[in-house]
């Protein structure tokens, strides 16, 4: 049964839009088993120069302004790290970054590949971890120590967990952090890049004003090939940076986790579920299928009480044609090559090229350009 995440809210999100690639420097490649051996033979703990406990490391713009001035780094004391719950509930402003993690805590073997096993707060501690991400095309490992940004309360600024003795969502942030930048680069981003991060696979987008008439088809197969899916609702109006929760409970601008779906027969017919969580844990759809709604009353008995949970988790049911209504669109992040095809079977077919812009080099197009000959890129 996979762990589900949940989000305490703390502060209205920033809206979702630009991309995190726009700013990329990629940190310095270390050893993590032999900085470990060094930091146990010498009986310390580590500290990774590379990515400071000091105010650089959580941004220099408008982030700053919403975090107490005396924020402090501090090491968990004691960690359940090894032995995750089957209930973790975080809290971000960066709920695009969120709702990819917790698609990914659904299939515990890609997990796995993005948090190594056998990292511990008892066996070998010695305050370092790393975790793996898929980044321009090959597996990265990112080491960081486990100096977290908290207040003078001693609470977590940014990923935390309900449980106090429970880090490895936090820890896995403070990876990522240090993958693009900064805290303050992970306050905007699509849910789709997460996705690939974390898991190396291919991307699908469809705008759901525009979705295919075998949208159920595409929904079903992606479901049982084990793909990562996520969702975004309309903008809306805000107000200032504050977020709005509309009237239907959806909250504008908006990402979620799709967990499944399910057919279901109701007295008038059959019914297109989608199930959905909000990576707050909390404020849920009010429609048709939620908690509340009489639809359940449609059902058998039976399948009312295996699919029906009234409970403020942050996840609920809704109608496939209400998805396609309140949501822009769905982003699935696929690890096989048949999503959009009836053709199994199929295998991946790829080439890899490597190189960068180099100022005065290749940053700048063809020197053609300037004899009038046009410009290439190359």
């Amino acid at each position: 049964m996979p762990f589900l995440l949940c989000l305490k809210k703390k502060k209205s999100p920033v809206p979702l839009g630009r991309s995190i690639f726009q700013k990329h420097t990629p940190p310095i490649q270390q050893n993590y088993q032999a900085l470990l051996e060094s930091c146990l033979k010498n009986k310390c703990l580590f500290t990774d120069d590379t990515f400071p406990a000091h105010i650089s490391s959580i941004g220099t713009g408008a982030l700053l302004k919403k975090l107490p001035r005396n924020l402090h780094w501090k090491r968990p004391h004691l960690s359940l790290f090894s032995q995750v719950p089957v209930s973790v509930c975080l809290g971000a402003e960066n709920c695009w970054f969120l709702a990819a993690l917790e698609a990914l805590t659904f299939h515990q073997d890609i997990l796995a590949a993005v948090v190594p096993q056998n990292q511990s707060f008892e066996r070998k501690y010695a305050g370092i971890f790393h975790f793996r991400f898929w980044h321009f095309g090959e597996w990265i490992d990112v080491v960081v120590d486990d100096l977290l940004p908290v207040n003078e309360a001693g609470e977590l600024l940014f990923v935390s967990s309900v449980y106090k003795n429970v880090f490895w969502g936090a820890l896995l942030e403070k990876a990522y952090a240090k993958l693009y930048g900064s805290y303050e680069d992970l306050q905007i981003g699509q849910v789709s890049e997460a996705l690939v991060d974390f898991t190396g696979g291919v991307n699908t987008r469809i705008k759901l004003a525009e979705a295919p008439p075998h949208l159920w088809e595409i929904l079903t197969r992606a479901t049982y090939s084990r793909s990562l899916m996520g969702c975004q609702t309309h903008l809306g109006v805000r107000l200032g940076v504050a977020t709005k929760v509309l009237k239907n409970g959806l909250v504008a601008g908006h990402a979620y986790t799709v967990t499944g779906i399910r057919k279901v027969t109701c007295q008038y017919g059959p019914e297109n579920l989608v199930r959905l969580r909000n990576p707050w844990g909390k404020i849920e759809w009010k429609g048709d299928w939620s908690d509340s709604s009489y639809k359940w009353e449609l059902l058998s008995p039976k399948e009312k009480i295996l699919l029906r949970k009234k409970k403020d988790d942050g996840e609920f049911w809704m109608s496939l044609r209400d998805f396609k209504i309140h949501f822009v669109d769905l982003v699935i992040c696929k690890l096989t090559p048949d999503l959009m095809s009836q053709e199994d079977g199929k295998k991946w077919m790829y080439s890899l090229k490597s190189g960068r812009w180099v100022k005065g080099s290749t940053a700048g197009g063809s020197l053609g350009f300037y004899n009038g000959e046009g410009c290439s890129f190359g």
